[in-house]
């Protein structure tokens, strides 16, 4: 599969197979992801691979804490609300996965039970945590990198028949994240990254959020004086 129609075709997966997934098949994606690029070769990252028993602690400690009210407690600062343009395209792909599963708006439980699956990784089998030493803090950059490595973890992974969704809500209590998965605590915990084989009879799963049009947020500075110059 040519590059363009790799990135075009992978899509958020929120629903899996509850069959594992080989430790070597995780080992060459991560081999291929790993050459995503990295500020000056520092390649700031740790990936913590998670299933079984400790995944199913992180679970169970991330919903307990939701359940009681207890707010994020994460690595680093964080917007926890979006707000304008943005709250906008967060609600509509959420309007697209209600109206894909049926949830009307008004029912608060199945909404409430989406919400829980967020927490609890979408019950992957599989979950990828990935951190960076905390001495890199102010670490921007080395976020950024962190970032580049998710993208291509998840295409990697398709390209493998693995779904993945990145996935904020299953490190919000930080805490509970490092206990179970014994992450050492120069390590600040950036985000996890949810996986697996695809359960092709989960409705949702045949969700994919759509892009705004390069015109509303790419400009073109000097090309004008270069067609000119023609």
């Amino acid at each position: 599969m040519q590059f363009s129609q790799l990135i075009k075709a992978r899509k958020s997966i929120r629903g899996y197979l509850q069959k594992p997934v080989p430790r070597d098949v995780i080992d060459a994606i991560i081999e291929v992801a790993k050459w995503a690029p990295s500020s000056m070769n520092t390649q700031p990252w740790h990936v913590h691979v998670v299933t079984g028993a400790p995944l199913d602690r992180i679970r169970k400690g991330n919903t307990d804490n939701m359940v009681a009210g207890i707010p994020p407690k994460r690595d680093f600062p964080m917007k926890e609300s979006y707000e304008g343009l943005h709250r906008r395209r967060q609600i509509d792909v959420a309007v697209q996965l209600f109206d894909a599963m049926e949830i009307a708006r008004d029912d608060k439980a199945r909404r409430t039970d989406w919400v829980m699956r967020g927490f609890r990784q979408f019950d992957a089998p599989v979950s990828l945590v990935l951190t960076y030493d905390k001495y890199l803090e102010p670490a921007a950059i080395s976020q950024f990198d962190l970032g580049a490595l998710s993208h291509a973890i998840v295409l990697a992974a398709w390209e493998q028949g693995l779904g993945c969704v990145i996935n904020g809500q299953g490190i919000m209590q930080s805490h509970v994240v490092r206990e179970h998965a014994g992450i050492p605590d120069d390590q600040n915990i950036m985000i996890c990254i949810a996986m697996g084989y695809p359960d092709d009879s989960f409705i949702a799963n045949t969700v994919k959020s759509v892009r705004e049009d390069n015109s509303s947020f790419v400009r073109y500075v000097g090309f004008d004086e270069l067609e000119i110059s023609k």
